[in-house]
């Protein structure tokens, strides 16, 4: 299989990694090994934009576009939570990216985050300027500033608050998820015949699913798997 970059080889495949997490995730590390096997290079991009303390959801969404390349390029996105968030703004607007692999999306994430923290905990979080939170990648507490939100609640008010996607989308989502409610999810895939939705008996971090959303995502991303020209 020809695997070089670029629009005759095919789309770039690219993976998100969810908030606090990092390119070397176990999932991405994971599904990465897995694609290689195939002759595929699942790229695992790095969303700590610009920096986990002054995390931006625009600034992932800008480190993704600038990953995909030309305009001719075309684009694969595997994302995890707020990484999969992060795949549907882009794809709404971007005609580059050609399929979607979503991972206990973050949809709504200003709400859930308002729904979580309630009144009190979100009025600390702005008169402080800065939230704790546990950073998965480097395994030590970290803080990210009051600006996340912001820049989440002014992003989540376009197209009524849900990422208005055409693309063909794979969306995998654990009943056991206490971070992203798998509710959203439902809301949004319910009516769209280009979305496939699969629940699985898992938690947020879909540990135990790993096989099973390889397989999945085998079976929907089949075209993008053939050879070119085949």
């Amino acid at each position: 299989m020809n695997v070089e970059h670029g629009p005759r080889a095919g789309p770039r495949w690219l993976y998100l990694h969810g908030f606090a997490s990092g390119p070397e995730s176990s999932k991405g590390v994971a599904l990465a090994a897995h694609y290689a096997r195939q002759g595929i290079h699942l790229e695992r991009l790095n969303l700590r934009q610009p920096s986990l303390e002054h995390l931006r959801l625009s600034a992932m969404m800008r480190t993704v576009r600038e990953a995909m390349g030309g305009e001719q390029e075309r684009a694969v996105l595997f994302g995890s939570s707020l990484g999969g968030l992060t795949a549907c703004r882009v794809a709404e607007e971007d005609a580059r990216v050609c399929a979607l692999v979503l991972l206990a999306p973050a949809f709504r994430v200003a709400e859930q985050l308002r729904r979580r923290l309630g009144v009190e905990g979100l009025r600390r979080w702005e008169e402080q300027g800065w939230l704790e939170t546990e950073d998965y990648a480097e395994k030590r507490l970290a803080r990210v500033d009051f600006g996340f939100f912001r820049d989440a609640e002014t992003i989540d008010a376009r197209s009524a608050g849900w990422p208005d996607v055409r693309v063909p989308t794979l969306l995998i989502h654990g009943r056991q998820d206490e971070t992203t409610d798998i509710s959203a999810s439902r809301r949004w895939a319910r009516g769209k015949r280009h979305v496939r939705l699969v629940e699985v008996d898992d938690g947020h971090e879909l540990v135990a699913s790993i096989e099973r959303i390889a397989a999945e995502a085998d079976d929907f991303l089949r075209p993008s798997l053939a050879p070119v020209g085949a």
